[in-house]
């Protein structure tokens, strides 16, 4: 007599009832040494750290993405701030000259001149006539002009020509073949231009550097 085997959900049969294919029944281990544990909470422990480790390089890599967009957001407003404040800057430095200059200039409103006749003397020594045009000369200002024209090597005429117009050390030198003048608001725009052409070019543009009228 044939031993019957045990029904098989995974045994396929042709037409007739004939056996065409069967898996072998696999027996489930239930039962685990204590080293083979073991082994599966090392492994499954590696895996989770690698695991970890692959979902935290994510996170890092979405976050710096997120820290440089918003850089690229900050980075005009920031240049934008320090340009601001290198103009405050520029236009506080610029109060401050006009205010130390302007002391100065009461003090001696007559020293721009004579340090122009003294760097001048190599053109001027030649000359005949000389002609000094300012204002507010008293006749002390004529001699110690003349004294600074003879120390420089002019030997010719100095003629004055009173100036009201000119503001406080201002003046117009002229000579057979030059003229030279000084004006202290002048000098104080053309400071104020060049400062704000140097931080237009720094920064791409610049606000104006405001120089007040009268001030020099």
């Amino acid at each position: 007599m044939t031993q019957p085997k045990p029904f098989i959900f995974d045994t396929e049969f042709d037409a007739s009832g004939a056996v065409i294919a069967s898996r072998p029944t696999q027996t489930v281990k239930r039962v685990y040494l204590a080293a083979e544990v073991e082994a599966l909470i090392a492994q499954a422990r590696v895996e989770a750290r690698q695991q970890a480790m692959t979902e935290l390089e994510g996170v890092q890599a979405m976050a710096l993405a997120e820290i440089g967009q918003a850089v690229g957001r900050a980075l005009p407003g920031l240049a934008r701030v320090a340009h601001e404040h290198r103009a405050a800057s520029a236009e506080l430095a610029l109060a401050a000259a006009r205010i130390i200059a302007g002391s100065a200039l009461e003090q001696m409103p007559h020293g721009p001149l004579h340090e122009a006749l003294e760097a001048l003397g190599h053109e001027i020594d030649a000359t005949p006539r000389l002609v000094v045009r300012t204002g507010g000369l008293s006749d002390d200002a004529r001699a110690r002009i003349e004294a600074v024209c003879a120390e420089a090597g002019f030997t010719g005429q100095v003629s004055f020509r009173d100036e009201p117009g000119m503001g406080m050390a201002a003046f117009a030198l002229e000579w057979a073949d030059g003229r030279a003048e000084y004006s202290p608001e002048d000098s104080a725009r053309r400071v104020g231009e060049a400062l704000t052409a140097a931080l237009a070019a720094e920064g791409g543009h610049a606000e104006t550097v405001h120089t007040p009228e009268g001030e020099g």
